[in-house]
Order: C-alpha cells, then sequence, then structure tokens
C-alpha cells in the first residue's frame, strides 16, 4: 500500500505574502486637546415646576375617566361599540361627558382604544398623557 510522505495539504502562497509585515496602528496623543463644552445655564425650573403641577391635573384626568369605564359596564360597551364602528366623534364625546377638560386625542384599533390627554402652559404643549387600553 502507497502511502504519501505528506498526509496534510501544502498551501502555497504567493511570495509577496510572505513579506507582508502586519501594520500596527498606534494611537497618537492629541497634545491641541481642549475641553469644548459649553458652561452650563442657568437654571430657570418655572416651567418644569408648571409642567409637572399640570401633569398631575392630567392624572386626576385620566383617573376620572378609568373610574367611568371601570365601574359602568355600560359605557365601557359604548365606548367600545362606537369605536369599532369607526365614529371617532361619538368616542370622543363619550369621553368628554365624563367632565374632562382639555385636549384629548382617541385612536383606536382593533385591539384596543389610546386616549391621549394633552395640557398645555403658556401656550406651550408642556405635558402629555398616553393611555393604551386594550379591549381584546
Amino acid at each position: 500500500m502507497y502511502y504519501p510522505q505528506q498526509p496534510y495539504p501544502i498551501y502555497c502562497y504567493p511570495d509577496w505574502r510572505m513579506y507582508e509585515q502586519p501594520t500596527y496602528l498606534y494611537p497618537e496623543p492629541n497634545a491641541n486637546y481642549t475641553n469644548d463644552r459649553p458652561q452650563s445655564l442657568d437654571v430657570d425650573p418655572t416651567l418644569f415646576y408648571q409642567s409637572a403641577k399640570e401633569f398631575k391635573q392630567l392624572m386626576k384626568n385620566a383617573t376620572v375617566v378609568l373610574n367611568k369605564l371601570s365601574e359602568s359596564e355600560d359605557f365601557a360597551y359604548k365606548v367600545m361599540d362606537a369605536a369599532q364602528q369607526n365614529k371617532t366623534e361619538k368616542v370622543k364625546e363619550l369621553i368628554e361627558s365624563t367632565g374632562v377638560p382639555g385636549d384629548v386625542e382617541i385612536s383606536y384599533n382593533p385591539d384596543g382604544i389610546n386616549i391621549t390627554m394633552i395640557s398645555k402652559v403658556e401656550d406651550t404643549d408642556c405635558c402629555k398623557l398616553v393611555m393604551a387600553i386594550r379591549w381584546r
């Protein structure tokens, strides 16, 4: 039986591969580095404070809507039925009938309803509360 002298394959590279040296890149220190961050601005928490107060009011309004939906099965049925019939104005009218003041945006899909309550401070949208409630 014949056995080759070298049982493993021998790979031959072109001559240029044998002389190619690996390249190493070293980071060079940047002697011209300066801290270009701007100085911090003066802190004025007025809008932040007012936004927090308005958001508390949004939370109270959301609680009113959620209480109505969770305590009155008839009301929940009316909202869901109007939404499934694609009567956006009727759904918005029902939500606003709970006594919620301010901007309320309604969107829905086959799986649930999204109620977005928006509040303003000095004609600026300061806060938004989005409730996503599933019915399927």
